[in-house]
């Protein structure tokens, strides 16, 4: 059994995941910012929440502090936490409220996680991180069409850090994974009503890279690889 921490856990893919890890046995922790769904949440499941706006970062980090202190580390760490930014925000219409909004939350929020509760999972060596990202934060194909700056931009900026972390941590060698994912156009409050997959679809991925078999002398890229941006557990360029 797994300690397993959630963000954005109270609701949509999020809670898709803590559902499956749920099922399978692991403690949960879900985190979010509405603390009467979250409480909610977590009773359906067994689980801990906290609920914390990780739009304040300063609030973020003392509450992934606490987390660490009384929950303990944990060995899986999904990150699925995220805002839209608004309709109109292209790169030149969009003000430094709007801008700092979305980074704060879609961006700034996720290095504030995985300095705090990431960096005990890797030096345990021990450790799964999956990340939400986006196909709108690819440098190719949909990602580089402008449009929804602040989003698009937030989310390429996961992708690289997501990168650059899975480097710095010996690309899985040291028992420590870390890697992104494209949940692809799913039924949550984000993605609406009419959208083609349900949110369980949308989180099937994430669900996997949480629990599949690693080896980095794996044959394929679902065994061997991590630190890269996965859609439909495979691996997509960005």
């Amino acid at each position: 059994m797994a300690r397993v921490v959630i963000t954005g856990g109270s609701r949509g893919l999020g809670f898709e995941c803590a559902k499956a890890l749920s099922a399978l046995g692991h403690e949960l922790l879900l985190v979010a910012k509405d603390s009467d769904r979250a409480a909610a949440a977590a009773a359906q499941l067994k689980a801990e929440f906290r609920s914390v706006d990780l739009e304040d970062l300063d609030a973020a980090k003392s509450c992934f502090d606490e987390i660490l202190t009384t929950f303990g580390t944990p060995e899986i760490l999904i990150l699925a936490h995220g805002v839209m930014s608004a309709k109109m925000s292209k790169t030149l219409k969009t003000d430094n409220t709007e801008w700092r909004r979305v980074m704060a939350i879609n961006l700034d929020s996720v290095f504030c996680a995985l300095n705090t509760l990431a960096a005990p999972m890797a030096e345990a060596r021990n450790g799964r991180v999956i990340i939400f990202s986006a196909c709108l934060g690819r440098m190719s194909g949909p990602g580089n069409v402008g449009g929804l700056a602040p989003y698009r931009i937030s989310k390429a900026g996961v992708n690289a850090l997501v990168r650059n972390l899975a480097h710095e941590t010996g690309l899985g060698g040291r028992g420590f994974l870390v890697d992104a994912i494209c949940p692809n156009h799913s039924r949550t409050d984000m993605g609406g009503p009419d959208a083609p997959l349900s949110a369980a679809e949308g989180a099937r991925t994430a669900i996997w890279l949480a629990t599949r078999e690693f080896n980095t002398a794996g044959a394929s890229d679902q065994e061997r690889l991590t630190g890269v941006f996965w859609e439909e557990m495979n691996v997509i360029p960005w």
